[in-house]
Protein backbone atom coordinates (compact mmCIF):
# COMPACT_ATOMS: atom_id res chain seq x y z
CA UNK A 1 0.00 0.00 0.00
CA UNK A 2 1.63 3.16 -1.04
CA UNK A 3 1.41 5.50 1.50
CA UNK A 4 2.12 9.92 2.04
CA UNK A 5 5.27 10.48 4.29
CA UNK A 6 5.33 12.94 6.97
CA UNK A 7 6.84 16.04 6.16
CA UNK A 8 6.29 19.77 6.79
CA UNK A 9 5.76 20.53 3.27
CA UNK A 10 2.58 18.41 3.56
CA UNK A 11 0.61 19.98 6.59
CA UNK A 12 -2.13 18.46 8.70
CA UNK A 13 -5.15 20.12 9.69
CA UNK A 14 -6.50 21.19 13.23
CA UNK A 15 -9.34 18.20 11.97
CA UNK A 16 -6.85 15.23 11.00
CA UNK A 17 -7.76 13.32 14.22
CA UNK A 18 -11.16 13.80 14.00
CA UNK A 19 -11.04 12.70 10.36
CA UNK A 20 -8.61 9.62 11.28
CA UNK A 21 -11.04 8.44 14.18
CA UNK A 22 -13.94 8.75 11.49
CA UNK A 23 -12.09 6.16 9.46
CA UNK A 24 -10.73 8.50 6.22
CA UNK A 25 -10.06 6.08 3.44
CA UNK A 26 -7.88 7.95 0.60
CA UNK A 27 -5.93 11.48 0.82
CA UNK A 28 -5.01 13.66 -2.33
CA UNK A 29 -2.84 16.65 -1.11
CA UNK A 30 -4.18 19.81 -2.52
CA UNK A 31 -2.58 23.26 -1.13
CA UNK A 32 0.30 21.39 0.80
CA UNK A 33 -2.03 19.66 2.79
CA UNK A 34 -4.09 16.65 3.30
CA UNK A 35 -7.54 16.50 1.68
CA UNK A 36 -9.72 13.60 2.37
CA UNK A 37 -10.88 11.80 -0.54
CA UNK A 38 -13.24 8.71 0.46
CA UNK A 39 -14.32 7.53 3.93
CA UNK A 40 -16.57 4.28 3.73
CA UNK A 41 -16.23 4.58 -0.78
CA UNK A 42 -16.65 6.98 -2.77
CA UNK A 43 -20.23 6.16 -3.65
CA UNK A 44 -21.87 5.68 0.12
CA UNK A 45 -20.06 8.83 0.93
CA UNK A 46 -22.43 9.94 -2.33
CA UNK A 47 -25.60 8.20 -1.01
CA UNK A 48 -25.06 9.76 2.69
CA UNK A 49 -24.12 13.19 1.22
CA UNK A 50 -27.56 13.67 -0.93
CA UNK A 51 -29.83 12.41 2.24
CA UNK A 52 -28.10 13.38 5.72
CA UNK A 53 -25.37 15.77 6.50
CA UNK A 54 -21.82 15.97 6.47
CA UNK A 55 -18.79 17.56 8.44
CA UNK A 56 -16.12 18.09 5.67
CA UNK A 57 -12.29 18.70 6.62
CA UNK A 58 -11.04 21.30 3.73
CA UNK A 59 -8.75 22.74 5.95
CA UNK A 60 -7.16 22.72 2.39
CA UNK A 61 -9.01 26.05 1.32
CA UNK A 62 -5.98 28.11 2.49
CA UNK A 63 -6.66 31.79 2.71
CA UNK A 64 -4.79 34.68 1.38
CA UNK A 65 -5.75 37.75 4.03
CA UNK A 66 -5.90 41.01 2.18
CA UNK A 67 -5.36 43.92 4.10
CA UNK A 68 -4.78 47.52 4.19
CA UNK A 69 -5.74 51.11 2.17
CA UNK A 70 -4.72 49.31 -0.79
CA UNK A 71 -6.48 45.75 -0.74
CA UNK A 72 -9.54 46.86 -2.87
CA UNK A 73 -7.37 48.24 -5.42
CA UNK A 74 -5.21 44.71 -5.27
CA UNK A 75 -8.37 42.87 -5.72
CA UNK A 76 -9.78 44.68 -8.80
CA UNK A 77 -6.34 44.00 -10.10
CA UNK A 78 -6.68 40.12 -9.21
CA UNK A 79 -10.14 39.20 -10.77
CA UNK A 80 -12.19 40.01 -13.61
CA UNK A 81 -14.70 40.50 -11.61
CA UNK A 82 -16.65 43.97 -10.65
CA UNK A 83 -15.78 44.17 -7.35
CA UNK A 84 -17.10 47.77 -6.67
CA UNK A 85 -20.88 46.62 -5.10
CA UNK A 86 -19.51 43.73 -2.38
CA UNK A 87 -21.30 44.34 0.32
CA UNK A 88 -19.97 44.15 4.04
CA UNK A 89 -21.51 40.51 4.86
CA UNK A 90 -20.85 39.09 1.09
CA UNK A 91 -19.00 36.31 -0.54
CA UNK A 92 -17.97 36.43 -4.39
CA UNK A 93 -16.51 33.77 -6.58
CA UNK A 94 -13.53 35.59 -8.10
CA UNK A 95 -11.64 33.99 -10.98
CA UNK A 96 -8.25 35.11 -11.17
CA UNK A 97 -5.93 35.19 -14.50
CA UNK A 98 -2.48 35.80 -15.31
CA UNK A 99 -1.36 38.77 -17.71
CA UNK A 100 -2.22 36.46 -20.33
CA UNK A 101 -5.66 36.02 -19.23
CA UNK A 102 -5.19 31.87 -18.24
CA UNK A 103 -7.10 31.10 -15.20
CA UNK A 104 -4.71 31.19 -12.11
CA UNK A 105 -7.27 30.25 -9.25
CA UNK A 106 -11.05 30.63 -8.52
CA UNK A 107 -11.05 31.51 -4.97
CA UNK A 108 -14.14 32.99 -2.61
CA UNK A 109 -13.38 36.42 -1.97
CA UNK A 110 -14.43 37.44 1.85
CA UNK A 111 -15.30 41.08 2.46
CA UNK A 112 -14.66 41.55 6.08
CA UNK A 113 -14.08 44.98 5.80
CA UNK A 114 -13.58 47.98 3.35
CA UNK A 115 -9.64 47.22 3.74
CA UNK A 116 -9.66 43.79 4.53
CA UNK A 117 -10.64 40.77 2.37
CA UNK A 118 -9.70 36.65 2.15
CA UNK A 119 -9.32 34.51 -0.92
CA UNK A 120 -10.40 31.47 -0.07
CA UNK A 121 -7.91 29.11 -2.61
CA UNK A 122 -8.54 26.65 -4.47
CA UNK A 123 -5.63 24.42 -5.42
CA UNK A 124 -2.39 26.95 -5.91
CA UNK A 125 -0.03 29.28 -4.43
CA UNK A 126 -2.03 32.60 -5.05
CA UNK A 127 -0.55 34.08 -2.25
CA UNK A 128 2.93 35.03 -4.38
CA UNK A 129 1.03 36.57 -6.81
CA UNK A 130 -0.93 38.72 -5.19
CA UNK A 131 2.42 39.51 -3.26
CA UNK A 132 4.03 40.64 -6.49
CA UNK A 133 1.54 41.95 -7.94
CA UNK A 134 1.48 44.38 -4.78
CA UNK A 135 5.68 44.52 -4.27
CA UNK A 136 5.91 45.51 -7.56
CA UNK A 137 3.53 48.46 -7.31
CA UNK A 138 4.14 49.70 -3.94
CA UNK A 139 0.50 48.56 -2.84
CA UNK A 140 0.04 49.81 0.89
CA UNK A 141 -1.51 46.27 1.84
CA UNK A 142 -0.52 43.23 4.00
CA UNK A 143 -0.93 40.10 2.58
CA UNK A 144 -0.22 36.64 5.04
CA UNK A 145 -1.76 33.11 5.43
CA UNK A 146 -3.84 33.42 8.50
CA UNK A 147 -4.49 30.83 10.61
CA UNK A 148 -7.67 29.80 9.50
CA UNK A 149 -9.25 26.35 8.46
CA UNK A 150 -12.39 26.13 6.99
CA UNK A 151 -14.67 23.42 7.87
CA UNK A 152 -17.90 22.39 5.66
CA UNK A 153 -21.15 21.18 6.76
CA UNK A 154 -23.05 19.75 3.18
CA UNK A 155 -25.95 18.35 3.11
CA UNK A 156 -30.09 18.31 3.26
CA UNK A 157 -30.01 18.41 6.92
CA UNK A 158 -27.42 21.01 7.47
CA UNK A 159 -29.63 23.84 8.87
CA UNK A 160 -30.63 21.89 11.51
CA UNK A 161 -27.22 20.45 12.71
CA UNK A 162 -25.62 24.52 12.44
CA UNK A 163 -28.68 25.43 14.37
CA UNK A 164 -28.14 23.26 17.24
CA UNK A 165 -24.66 24.37 17.51
CA UNK A 166 -24.75 28.10 16.42
CA UNK A 167 -28.59 29.08 17.22
CA UNK A 168 -31.53 29.66 14.99
CA UNK A 169 -29.57 32.78 13.11
CA UNK A 170 -27.61 30.38 10.91
CA UNK A 171 -30.62 29.85 9.35
CA UNK A 172 -31.03 33.61 8.41
CA UNK A 173 -27.51 33.59 6.32
CA UNK A 174 -28.71 34.22 2.59
CA UNK A 175 -26.46 32.26 0.01
CA UNK A 176 -22.75 33.28 -0.69
CA UNK A 177 -23.50 35.58 2.45
CA UNK A 178 -21.83 35.25 5.91
CA UNK A 179 -22.37 36.24 9.43
CA UNK A 180 -20.10 35.62 12.62
CA UNK A 181 -21.16 33.41 14.86
CA UNK A 182 -19.94 32.25 18.24
CA UNK A 183 -18.90 29.26 19.33
CA UNK A 184 -17.23 28.85 22.93
CA UNK A 185 -17.01 32.84 23.02
CA UNK A 186 -14.92 33.01 19.49
CA UNK A 187 -16.42 34.48 16.86
CA UNK A 188 -16.32 32.40 13.30
CA UNK A 189 -16.91 33.73 10.07
CA UNK A 190 -19.67 31.02 8.63
CA UNK A 191 -21.17 31.30 4.92
CA UNK A 192 -23.96 29.78 3.83
CA UNK A 193 -21.56 27.95 0.72
CA UNK A 194 -19.64 24.82 -0.23
CA UNK A 195 -18.18 22.44 -3.07
CA UNK A 196 -21.27 20.54 -3.32
CA UNK A 197 -24.94 21.26 -4.69
CA UNK A 198 -26.56 19.29 -2.07
CA UNK A 199 -26.31 22.86 0.26
CA UNK A 200 -24.50 23.50 3.43
CA UNK A 201 -22.23 26.04 5.33
CA UNK A 202 -18.40 27.03 5.58
CA UNK A 203 -17.15 27.90 9.14
CA UNK A 204 -13.90 29.57 8.93
CA UNK A 205 -12.45 28.72 12.23
CA UNK A 206 -9.81 30.97 13.47
CA UNK A 207 -6.89 29.93 15.78
CA UNK A 208 -6.40 25.51 15.79
CA UNK A 209 -6.98 24.92 18.80
CA UNK A 210 -10.85 25.69 18.19
CA UNK A 211 -10.63 22.63 15.77
CA UNK A 212 -11.43 19.89 17.52
CA UNK A 213 -14.14 20.89 20.33
CA UNK A 214 -16.03 22.79 17.31
CA UNK A 215 -15.73 18.96 15.63
CA UNK A 216 -16.97 17.06 18.38
CA UNK A 217 -19.57 19.36 19.52
CA UNK A 218 -21.05 19.07 15.70
CA UNK A 219 -21.12 15.24 15.87
CA UNK A 220 -22.46 15.08 19.27
CA UNK A 221 -25.36 17.23 18.05
CA UNK A 222 -25.32 15.41 15.12
CA UNK A 223 -26.00 12.25 16.33
CA UNK A 224 -29.57 11.83 16.13
CA UNK A 225 -29.51 13.55 11.67
CA UNK A 226 -27.19 11.00 11.12
CA UNK A 227 -23.85 12.90 10.97
CA UNK A 228 -20.97 11.35 9.43
CA UNK A 229 -17.46 13.05 7.77
CA UNK A 230 -17.27 13.25 4.54
CA UNK A 231 -15.30 15.42 1.62
CA UNK A 232 -16.28 16.61 -1.65
CA UNK A 233 -17.79 14.02 -3.30
CA UNK A 234 -16.48 13.16 -7.46
CA UNK A 235 -20.01 12.14 -8.22
CA UNK A 236 -22.04 14.62 -6.44
CA UNK A 237 -19.51 17.73 -7.94
CA UNK A 238 -19.32 16.67 -11.72
CA UNK A 239 -23.30 15.98 -11.92
CA UNK A 240 -23.12 19.70 -10.57
CA UNK A 241 -20.38 20.48 -12.82
CA UNK A 242 -18.89 22.41 -10.00
CA UNK A 243 -15.08 22.45 -11.22
CA UNK A 244 -12.19 21.67 -10.12
CA UNK A 245 -8.95 23.82 -10.94
CA UNK A 246 -6.06 21.83 -11.55
CA UNK A 247 -8.37 19.20 -13.45
CA UNK A 248 -10.65 20.56 -15.42
CA UNK A 249 -9.46 24.36 -16.15
CA UNK A 250 -5.72 25.26 -15.69
CA UNK A 251 -3.38 27.90 -16.58
CA UNK A 252 -3.93 27.50 -20.14
CA UNK A 253 -7.65 28.17 -20.01
CA UNK A 254 -9.46 31.74 -19.44
CA UNK A 255 -12.61 32.20 -17.68
CA UNK A 256 -14.61 32.23 -20.79
CA UNK A 257 -13.74 28.90 -22.02
CA UNK A 258 -14.24 27.52 -18.36
CA UNK A 259 -18.41 28.92 -18.71
CA UNK A 260 -17.16 31.56 -16.10
CA UNK A 261 -17.38 35.31 -18.24
CA UNK A 262 -20.41 36.77 -16.41
CA UNK A 263 -17.46 36.18 -13.96
CA UNK A 264 -15.83 38.91 -15.89
CA UNK A 265 -17.97 42.19 -15.68
CA UNK A 266 -15.14 44.43 -13.83
CA UNK A 267 -14.70 47.93 -15.41
CA UNK A 268 -11.33 48.40 -14.44
CA UNK A 269 -7.91 47.48 -16.01
CA UNK A 270 -6.74 43.68 -14.28
CA UNK A 271 -4.35 41.94 -15.55
CA UNK A 272 -5.28 39.58 -18.37
CA UNK A 273 -8.02 42.52 -19.88
CA UNK A 274 -6.80 43.16 -23.46
CA UNK A 275 -5.56 39.53 -23.78
CA UNK A 276 -9.11 38.72 -23.08
CA UNK A 277 -10.90 41.20 -25.12
CA UNK A 278 -10.95 39.25 -28.42
CA UNK A 279 -13.02 36.51 -26.24
CA UNK A 280 -15.45 38.89 -24.48
CA UNK A 281 -16.66 40.04 -27.83
CA UNK A 282 -16.72 37.26 -29.98
CA UNK A 283 -17.30 34.73 -27.21
CA UNK A 284 -13.96 31.12 -26.74
CA UNK A 285 -13.37 29.04 -29.60
CA UNK A 286 -13.45 26.14 -26.70
CA UNK A 287 -15.75 25.64 -23.59
CA UNK A 288 -16.31 23.36 -20.88
CA UNK A 289 -19.52 21.43 -21.74
CA UNK A 290 -20.92 18.39 -20.08
CA UNK A 291 -20.87 15.43 -21.13
CA UNK A 292 -22.29 11.65 -20.88
CA UNK A 293 -20.02 8.40 -22.02
CA UNK A 294 -21.78 5.13 -22.88
CA UNK A 295 -20.09 1.96 -21.65
CA UNK A 296 -17.94 0.96 -18.81
CA UNK A 297 -15.29 3.25 -17.76
CA UNK A 298 -13.10 3.49 -14.97
CA UNK A 299 -12.51 6.91 -13.29
CA UNK A 300 -10.79 9.44 -15.54
CA UNK A 301 -7.18 9.92 -13.83
CA UNK A 302 -5.87 11.52 -16.69
CA UNK A 303 -7.01 13.46 -19.54
CA UNK A 304 -8.99 11.88 -22.35
CA UNK A 305 -8.76 13.13 -25.87
CA UNK A 306 -12.27 13.63 -27.77
CA UNK A 307 -12.68 13.33 -31.44
CA UNK A 308 -15.12 13.85 -34.64
CA UNK A 309 -14.11 12.09 -37.51
CA UNK A 310 -10.97 10.63 -36.47
CA UNK A 311 -9.83 14.84 -35.74
CA UNK A 312 -9.17 16.13 -32.05
CA UNK A 313 -11.88 18.58 -31.07
CA UNK A 314 -11.68 18.74 -27.31
CA UNK A 315 -10.91 16.70 -23.95
CA UNK A 316 -12.30 14.92 -20.92
CA UNK A 317 -11.32 16.13 -17.64
CA UNK A 318 -13.32 14.50 -15.20
CA UNK A 319 -15.78 11.41 -15.34
CA UNK A 320 -17.31 8.38 -13.44
CA UNK A 321 -20.79 6.55 -13.24
CA UNK A 322 -23.31 8.29 -11.71
CA UNK A 323 -25.81 5.77 -10.17
CA UNK A 324 -28.97 8.45 -10.19
CA UNK A 325 -28.78 9.30 -13.45
CA UNK A 326 -27.78 5.70 -14.52
CA UNK A 327 -24.73 6.83 -17.11
CA UNK A 328 -21.41 8.03 -16.98
CA UNK A 329 -21.18 11.51 -16.22
CA UNK A 330 -18.40 13.40 -17.27
CA UNK A 331 -16.36 16.93 -17.86
CA UNK A 332 -14.64 18.43 -21.31
CA UNK A 333 -13.75 21.12 -22.40
CA UNK A 334 -14.75 20.97 -26.60
CA UNK A 335 -14.24 22.96 -29.23
CA UNK A 336 -16.84 25.43 -30.89
CA UNK A 337 -17.88 23.65 -34.24
CA UNK A 338 -18.74 20.59 -31.31
CA UNK A 339 -19.89 21.78 -28.70
CA UNK A 340 -23.73 21.58 -29.48
CA UNK A 341 -26.41 19.50 -26.81
CA UNK A 342 -26.47 16.30 -28.91
CA UNK A 343 -23.55 16.06 -30.99
CA UNK A 344 -21.78 12.23 -30.48
CA UNK A 345 -18.15 12.17 -29.96
CA UNK A 346 -15.49 9.58 -29.32
CA UNK A 347 -13.90 9.38 -26.36
CA UNK A 348 -10.04 7.57 -25.83
CA UNK A 349 -10.80 6.16 -22.09
CA UNK A 350 -8.58 4.20 -20.05
CA UNK A 351 -10.91 1.30 -20.98
CA UNK A 352 -10.80 2.19 -25.02
CA UNK A 353 -12.76 4.28 -27.44
CA UNK A 354 -15.99 5.51 -26.09
CA UNK A 355 -19.08 7.02 -27.43
CA UNK A 356 -19.46 10.90 -26.09
CA UNK A 357 -22.37 13.16 -26.05
CA UNK A 358 -22.50 16.75 -25.22
CA UNK A 359 -25.26 17.78 -23.16
CA UNK A 360 -27.59 20.57 -22.66
CA UNK A 361 -26.55 21.21 -19.01
CA UNK A 362 -25.00 19.34 -16.19
CA UNK A 363 -27.33 16.88 -14.18
CA UNK A 364 -27.52 18.89 -10.88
Amino acid sequence: MVTIAASRRVRRTPFSSGVEAAGVKAYTVYNHMLLPTAFESIEADYRHLKTDVQVWDVSVERQVSIKGPDALRLMRQISPRDMSKMAGDQCYYVPTVDHNGGMLNDPVAIKLADDHYWLSLADGDLLQWALGLAVAQGFDVDIEEPDVSPLAIQGPKSDELMARVFGEEVRNIRFFRYKKLKFEGQSFVVARSGWSKQGGFEIYVEGEDYGMPLWNALFAAGAELNVRAGCPNLIERIEGGLLSYGADMRRDDTPYECGLGRFCNSPDMYFGRNAMARQAKYGPDKMIRAIAIEGEIETCGSVWPLFAGGAYVGQVTSATWSPDFNTNVAIGMVARSHWNAGTRLEVDTSNGMRTAIVQEKFWI
